[in-house]
């Protein structure tokens, strides 16, 4: 493939244009940004230190919030402070090498988020499908292993994208990046050389996570509603039912807001960009915002754990 005249040669540094269409608005649009990224801080913080010090909150459950939490504050802490930059201090300017790695975090614990839903659904099934087996078979071992296997996963199939990036592609039409953070197709868009193999690769990644990880989920919570409407006691249903309540509401507001990022960005030629990068922003910091909010408003033990630190 020739390449123009008018490219660049691998740039030390990227500009990053914020959200194009709204640079007039952005500063506004910064603030409910900064307000979701503090409240998902704080919010993630309270729970991993009441999980981390209550005794009666170190079960599969309540750990797989835990890494949850974890994994809400990297993403939110990868693209909001320079985000904020942008949008309020004018500094676009980023280096090269950054931007991979901010694509590189973002990419990896979005895989990692998936996969810890993944494993919360197959706890849920096994507490409520098979009761009597369930202690025997989420041992803190089999935690740890799932945590490991979720990690690696995610730092395999993460790792390609990046190498890809830094040694195929040397000319680059353009050093300025519309989007507000580093995001996989949008550096891609810039090469002036063949990106055939990345955007293969990048559908490749999105539908195994997202295939993977959404069919088992969904098939999990199917055996979960089947059992749970053949308890007799109305009660009995409820309870068990509830225990579910959370953790659908946070897998159903992160899948939604990803495939509506994930289709717009491909295929929503008609769609103008600031509508995609306004919810490709939301999809990584909405989760992180809502996961604290929902866990502790739903789940009984960390609430009632909650308002005693508070209290005291």
């Amino acid at each position: 493939m020739s390449v123009s005249n008018i490219t660049v040669f691998r740039p030390s540094v990227l500009t990053l244009i914020g959200i194009p269409g709204l640079e007039t608005v952005q500063c506004w649009i910064g603030i409910p940004f900064c307000v979701m990224y503090l409240i998902a801080m704080i919010g993630n913080s309270l729970l991993l230190i009441i999980i981390r010090s209550e005794r009666s909150l170190h079960e599969p459950m309540y750990i797989f919030v835990g890494m949850l939490g974890v994994t809400d504050i990297v993403l939110g802490t990868s693209i909001v402070p320079k985000m904020l930059g942008i949008f309020w201090f004018h500094v676009p300017e980023i280096y090269f090498d950054s931007c991979l790695l901010q694509m590189g975090l973002i990419h990896t614990f979005q895989c990692i988020e998936s996969g810890i839903l993944l494993a919360m659904a197959l706890d849920r099934y096994v507490a409520i499908c098979h009761p009597l087996r369930h202690s025997a078979t989420f041992t803190h071992r089999l935690v740890t292993q799932i945590a490991a296997v979720v990690t690696l996963r995610a730092a395999f199939l993460g790792a390609p994208c990046l190498i890809m990036i830094k040694f195929r592609f040397q000319f680059y039409h353009t050093t300025i990046i519309s989007h507000c953070y580093c995001e996989h197709m949008a550096i891609v868009k810039m090469a002036a050389e063949n990106v055939r193999v990345n955007k293969i690769y990048g559908l490749f990644v999105a539908f195994t996570v997202a295939g993977f990880d959404l069919t088992f989920i969904t098939l999990s919570y199917i055996q979960i509603f089947i059992t749970v409407f053949r308890l007799p006691q109305k009660e009995a249903r409820w309870k068990a039912f509830n225990t579910c309540i959370a953790h659908i509401c946070v897998f159903l507001q992160l899948y939604i807001l990803a495939f509506f990022s994930f289709f717009t960005h491909r295929f929503g030629a008609h769609v103008p960009p600031y509508i995609h990068i306004l919810f490709s922003s939301l999809y990584l910091l909405v989760p992180a915002f809502f996961n604290p909010l929902v866990y502790g408003a739903k789940t009984k033990q960390i609430r009632i754990h909650l308002i005693k630190m508070l209290y005291s």
